[in-house]
């Protein structure tokens, strides 16, 4: 396996220490060759064996490497086998600095390390580790530190014991009360939401619809509106339009609503033709009838009316919706009396 490491002629990496300065090769000339002892392999997991996997730190410790001192570190394959891997590049850690005298370089204690791995079982010689130094003083050798053998084991399966098993179901734990009360409390919570939020809509829904929503009768619909066009301040003749507006459109709706008639988009005379064939008085339909008329000459041809006019005004009007709604009620009571 020393296939794995190159000669000294590679790139060097930069060590993480003052102590020791990792040179290019070019500047290391050819010197003698120091064996060492001192290579070390410690794995990471803490087990009795290696198993397959398993990764493991592998490299040498220098001590009294005085200031100064140029290292240049073996090489790692660009290619891999996956029998030995490695994991990292060179690592410099320094373990400790011995104060020197005054005017003495310091001394140091190095460890160099790279991370390998193994995926097959087997035993491996590590190929050695070559070091090349050059001291302060331009002298230069090569450490080489004794390979070490790794032993790459397996989990062993006893065959003759071994039974499979399927893969076993998840356990389940009994229900707490602890457990089951935020999800009750969510439930309720988010019901009573719901509740609340239906009882919303039917609520909006039947204010809206018209079989919900009360109504008043035509004729209190129609006195209440004329109540507001009581007094002269609507008497002005740059008034007049709005105070006639008012009062005719309000009798237009209540005609509308009381004989069933169109009302609000005929003429004058289209609404009197088809008063005729009501119940309502004639002599009142013709005050009415003169009303609108002289409603329509303001609106339309900008005739100011006198006070006398604009004060019979909203009396005929009021008493046209009270007789008619009289003799609504009179005509009601007289079916009910025939029924009977």
């Amino acid at each position: 396996m020393s296939f794995l490491f190159s000669s000294l002629a590679v790139f060097a990496q930069e060590a993480d220490t003052s102590a020791v300065a990792v040179a290019d090769t070019t500047d290391v000339p050819a010197g003698k060759v120091i064996p060492l002892r001192g290579a070390f392999l410690t794995p990471l997991q803490e087990r009795d064996s290696v198993l397959v996997a398993d990764q493991l730190l592998y490299g040498f410790e220098l001590k009294g490497v005085t200031e100064g001192t140029r290292l240049v570190l073996p090489g790692l394959p660009e290619k891999q086998d996956y029998r030995l891997m490695y994991l990292s590049p060179w690592v410099l850690d320094t373990l400790n600095i011995s104060k020197a005298k005054k005017g003495n370089p310091r001394q140091f204690d190095i460890k160099g390390s790279v991370l390998i791995t193994s995926f097959e079982e087997g035993i491996y010689d590590l190929p050695q580790i070559a070091v090349g130094r050059m001291t302060a003083d331009g002298r230069t050798d090569t450490l080489v530190f004794d390979p070490v053998r790794l032993e790459v084991k397996t989990m062993p399966v006893d065959t003759a014991t071994f039974v499979p098993h399927d893969i076993k179901g998840q356990i389940r734990y009994p229900l707490t009360l602890g457990e089951v009360l935020p999800w009750v409390g969510l439930f309720w919570i988010v019901s009573m939401l719901v509740i609340l939020v239906v009882c919303l809509v039917i609520m909006r829904r039947r204010r809206n619809d018209p079989a919900f929503v009360h109504k008043d009768p035509a004729h209190i619909v129609a006195l209440r509106k004329l109540d507001q066009y009581r007094g002269n301040r609507l008497w002005a003749p740059e008034k007049q339009k709005a105070f006639y507006s008012g009062v005719t459109d309000t009798l237009r709706e209540y005609m509308a609503e009381r004989y069933g008639i169109g009302a609000m988009e005929m003429t004058t005379a289209e609404i009197f033709d088809e008063m005729k064939a009501t119940d309502a008085p004639k002599e009142l339909l013709a005050e009415v009838n003169d009303l609108f008329v002289r409603a329509d000459f303001v609106k339309f041809a900008k005739y100011v009316a006198s006070d006398d006019d604009n004060a019979a005004a909203l009396p005929v009007a009021v008493r046209f919706v009270t007789e008619t709604y009289q003799a609504e009620i009179e005509t009601e009571t007289d079916k009910d009396g025939g029924t009977e």
